[in-house]
């Protein structure tokens, strides 16, 4: 084969002597099709591998971890919570919309192939500089709006809440933004599906709708960085149709209560090619395979095409030989193709067939087995040593009230009312928490009375500061949103997001990144069961900040208790909860004053983190709390300034630090909490080692804090609007 055509499949010369090793021959294009896709960074991660392999992932509560579509968690009573995160990033940078949208669509896929009804979606977003009137800040509010529609119609149309989510921006998204979709699905914890493929004669089925030339190259595309040679790739972007998906859905969740199939798997990344692929060798089978016979929406297909299509809304099922008519009866009256299209063999092969011609034949184990796993070189990043010594100490005295008004304008704060009022929050009636009243999600589970809280975090700066410490704390505070809603924290999922992996800088951020995630996930005892990683954020060599978006899921036994993140009465005595020792590296008050990123980050006391989870869970059950807060970006003045706001409550408080700046900073293990039985919440903190404050009152028509003086009317007319009307400017 021409060496011109192997390099447009991204195969190295080291893989092509694997592949003649493999086939014992040259490969023809479908082969070498099937064998890019399958080894391409997305789905074989071959770069990183080696650093996921010694993740936490096992507790008495989990029942499925890594390595099926999604995780699964016992929630109790006999339910089981399934969730996943994935990434959507390069389609979203070339076409916002459809990226977006079927990013959703394919986390939702993810979820309800394991038999689970999907009960709600989230978003983790990262996107440029959006504020001016130069071309790349008008292309960011394009990006920004775009993916914001995209995800909302699909959600939408599928009649699934989007529940909540995280937004941040920095010039080093200008050239990748990030689009992670999260989805949980609930179900009976002993009715869970699998991919699988086995049982010699069964018949594979192909359901759902029918493919198309849309995606060709996605998961290919997806692992390579951004440059002047690849900038039009429409053609690899996915186009959705929620409604197709939710007859879907609604088709496979009515096959599910039969007894016809043996194993499904949704057609992801690589399409008919890694369902396939990934159903038989999971089962140690072969398969043969008609592609004739797949249903096709465009003429002239070929079977390169029919392998690699991304088409959306597709599923491929192991179905029990002599039930193929019963399920095309259930996808029929979903108005949805189900086509027999092969069957399972003991081969240990992919044999594939165009109109009864053998026209690829490739042994499965040896494809999985063989798929490289790279050792890739690493180096501490330059920058670090440059940036080190940043410190509050850098820069001349901001008064604070001059500091809290320039914060208050930043985007991080701002509330981001344009994009949730765009997601339906409420259908399915279980949403206790409404998106924008700030830290986890939680939803009820009606068939139990108890409640999923689901808390997703990650500050870039931080990673980007200290890679280890940034993605532990990311673990960390996505547990601690999930405490203080009342949930004990039991799992999560996460979606890794970085630049390179061919920059020794970027790999050496990427093995640090799964060192804090490995170290904090087994101090704090929430084990990682789902996941994904996404490499190649990078356009001309600029990678974005490292970002290993985290969602923490917990359950609280008891749906009518859980607990507010914002004010709710006059009069609540105000607490302050862990230590305040002036932590500004990667905060937003260096980067918002002095366009500084750096600093060194403290070492997280899991400890201490732990306890304060604790505390706030026991304080809960005996309904001692009013309400309970991470302080988080910004420190204890703007985490308080956007819960007075959204209540419309005022607050006077007082924090007498060891300097009045330190009421922005970002000291890890902290949260502010509204307290009702002041005695007995002292004793509570004296039994989990915990240091406590009283810093002041709910109440009035202003916001007073450490130098800090402005009305909640003048403060939330900022909060609530400008986000709004910097994106809206274009219209």
């Amino acid at each position: 084969m021409d060496k011109a055509t192997i390099k447009a499949h991204k195969i190295s010369d080291g893989e092509y002597e694997n592949i003649l090793k493999i086939l014992g021959r040259e490969p023809n294009l479908l082969e070498l099709g099937v064998f890019s896709a399958m080894w391409s960074e997305h789905c074989s991660y071959k770069s990183s591998k080696k650093y996921l392999n010694g993740f936490p992932t096992k507790a008495p509560w989990v029942i499925q971890g890594p390595g099926e579509n999604a995780g699964v968690i016992d929630v109790g009573d006999g339910y089981a919570a399934v969730f996943k995160m994935e990434s959507h990033n390069h389609p979203s940078f070339i076409e916002p919309y459809q990226g977006a949208a079927t990013g959703v669509g394919g986390i939702l896929r993810d979820v309800f192939t394991m038999g689970a009804r999907v009960v709600a979606n989230m978003n983790s977003l990262r996107f440029g500089n959006f504020i001016g009137s130069d071309k790349v800040a008008k292309y960011q509010r394009h990006l920004i709006k775009g993916s914001v529609a995209g995800i909302g119609h699909y959600g939408n149309c599928m009649g699934i809440p989007t529940v909540g989510g995280e937004v941040g921006f920095d010039e080093s998204f200008n050239g990748n933004i990030l689009v992670n979709a999260f989805a949980l699905g609930l179900c009976k914890s002993d009715e869970i599906f699998y991919a699988k493929a086995e049982g010699v004669g069964n018949p594979v089925m192909y359901v759902g709708s029918k493919t198309g030339r849309d995606g060709l190259g996605g998961a290919v595309m997806a692992s390579d960085s951004f440059n002047d040679e690849n900038k039009s790739l429409r053609p690899t972007v996915q186009v959705g149709d929620p409604f197709a998906e939710k007859l879907l859905m609604e088709a496979c969740l009515e096959l599910f209560k039969t007894d016809y199939i043996v194993g499904i798997q949704d057609m992801g990344a690589a399409g008919l090619t890694s369902s396939s692929f990934e159903m038989a060798g999971r089962s140690g089978s072969g398969m043969r395979m008609h592609l004739d016979k797949v249903p096709m929406r465009e003429s002239g297909m070929t079977p390169y095409e029919l392998m690699l299509s991304e088409s959306q809304e597709r599923m491929l099922i192991c179905a029990k030989k002599g039930y193929e008519g019963k399920i095309k009866e259930i996808f029929a009256k979903w108005d949805l193709d189900a086509e027999v299209i092969g069957e399972v063999t003991n081969s240990g092969k992919m044999e594939l067939f165009w109109h009864n011609e053998l026209v690829g034949e490739i042994p499965i184990e040896p494809l999985s087995e063989a798929a490289p796993i790279l050792d890739r070189p690493t180096a501490r990043p330059k920058y670090l040593d440059e940036i080190k010594n940043i410190s509050l100490n850098s820069f001349a005295k901001v008064p604070n009230q001059e500091a809290f008004e320039k914060l208050l304008h930043n985007p991080h704060i701002l509330n981001k009312s344009f994009i949730y009022d765009q997601y339906d929050a409420n259908i399915q009636t279980n949403t206790i928490k409404q998106p924008g009243h700030l830290g986890a999600a939680v939803i009820r589970i009606k068939q139990t009375g108890k409640a999923v809280a689901m808390g997703m975090q990650c500050s870039s700066r931080h990673n980007y500061v200290d890679p280890k410490i940034g993605a532990a704390m990311a673990v960390a505070e996505s547990g601690r949103k999930v405490a203080m809603s009342g949930a004990t924290p039991l799992a999560i999922t996460d979606c890794l997001n970085y630049g390179n992996p061919e920059n020794p800088e970027i790999m050496w951020q990427f093995a640090q990144g799964c060192e804090g995630i490995k170290e904090a996930c087994k101090e704090l005892n929430t084990p990682v069961v789902s996941g994904n990683v996404s490499l190649y954020n990078d356009t001309d060599g600029v990678g974005v900040y490292p970002t290993p978006g985290i969602v923490s899921v917990g359950v609280n036994d008891d749906a009518t208790n859980s607990l507010s993140s914002v004010f709710k009465a006059n009069g609540t005595a105000l607490y302050l909860v862990g230590e305040t020792t002036g932590e500004f590296a990667g905060s937003l008050y260096l980067k918002a004053l002095f366009n500084a990123v750096g600093g060194e980050l403290k070492e997280v006391d899991y400890k201490k983190e732990r306890a304060l989870w604790d505390l706030v869970i026991e304080a809960n059950k005996a309904r001692i709390l009013e309400f309970a807060n991470s302080v988080g970006t910004g420190g204890v003045a703007m985490s308080l300034a956007k819960m007075s706001a959204i209540s419309g409550l005022g607050v006077k408080a007082k924090c007498e630090f060891g300097d009045e700046r330190w009421v922005f900073d970002e000291s890890f293990s902290r949260a502010v909490v509204g307290v009702k039985d002041e005695a007995k919440f002292a004793e509570l903190a004296t039994k989990f080692g915990l240091k406590i404050a009283k810093i002041g009152v709910v109440g009035g028509e202003h916001f007073e804090i450490d130098g800090v003086k402005m009305s909640v009317k003048a403060m939330s007319e900022i909060y609530f609007n400008e986000f709004r009307n910097i994106i809206k400017q274009d219209d």
